[in-house]
């Protein structure tokens, strides 16, 4: 039994512990909570570690150190302990990503030894609906893709992702861990489009993350040549029409500040703010 303040890597035989300190914020941890879900504590299964810092012998907080570096409910003395964490460990993630609160102050510790960013992405507004909007008609036209229309689908995300991150997904290993990952989305039946008559993306979203309890919107894109048409709002309606019938009673999303007209789109469809996260990408 730890009976002191501690960090350590959690093993498999923590699972409910860690499952439980998910359960305190099923929103804003639905990512990892998804994760976790799946693939339990073991690192070759998760991607990753999940360490855990301990006050007076319980699990208070968690981190999850894989391809993003997340802190998870995490109090200040336990930003500290795992940034000393990562800081001994060197750098493996490609992002740093959480709430915004323990995300800046983990971001302050690790600048020195980690920096520079190429990125800082200071507040991005949390927002949640579990609800259809009332004045919004879902567009019917956007459905589910098939298995078979992987050709279909890919160029809009790698659009996407690069139009977002400022990177391309098809960097480094040609793309293969990112063609993965949309192909897995499209099996679970989260990916979500509206093709016009030449067989062309002109909206998308996918729901990234999914818990019994909430799941995560993500890569909402419109077509360049169909921006500005009136599609996003009845098309972020459809995707949240399939979310709360089959996926989970509450459907979150993050979005930049910046981003002033979708934010606006979101508002309309019924989304609100419920914190924000913060992003340092690399």
């Amino acid at each position: 039994m730890l009976t002191q303040t501690t960090s350590r890597v959690l093993e498999p035989s923590d699972l409910d512990a860690a499952l439980a300190v998910l359960d305190r914020e099923p929103v804003t941890n639905a990512f990892v909570t998804s994760r976790v879900q799946v693939a339990g504590l073991d690192p070759w299964r998760l991607g990753g570690e999940m360490w855990g810092w301990y006050e007076d012998g319980m699990l208070t907080s968690l981190c999850y150190a894989g391809a993003n570096l997340v802190p998870i409910c995490a109090t200040p003395r336990a930003v500290r302990a795992f940034a000393d964490r990562a800081r001994r460990a060197g750098r493996r993630c490609s992002s740093i990503v959480g709430p915004a609160d323990a995300t800046a102050l983990l971001w302050r510790l690790l600048e020195p030894h980690w920096g520079p960013a190429r990125e800082v992405r200071a507040r991005q507004p949390l927002m949640v609906t579990d609800r259809m909007p009332d004045d919004i008609a879902a567009d019917p036209y956007v459905r589910r893709i098939r298995k078979d229309e992987m050709d279909t689908i890919m160029p809009a995300c790698v659009a996407m992702f690069t139009e977002e991150v400022g990177v391309s997904p098809m960097a480094g290993d040609g793309g293969l861990l990112y063609q993965a990952r949309v192909a897995e989305l499209v099996g679970a039946g989260r990916s979500f489009a509206r093709v016009d008559e030449r067989g062309r993306v002109v909206f998308k979203a996918e729901i990234g993350a999914a818990t019994p309890k909430a799941c995560q919107v993500q890569g909402v894109w419109v077509a360049p040549e169909y921006r500005g048409r009136g599609l996003a709002a009845p098309g972020m309606a459809a995707v949240l029409r399939y979310a709360l019938a089959d996926i989970a009673p509450v459907v979150s999303l993050y979005v930049n500040d910046f981003n002033t007209t979708a934010r606006r789109t979101y508002r309309k469809v019924g989304f609100h703010e419920v914190g924000a996260f913060m992003s340092v990408l690399f």
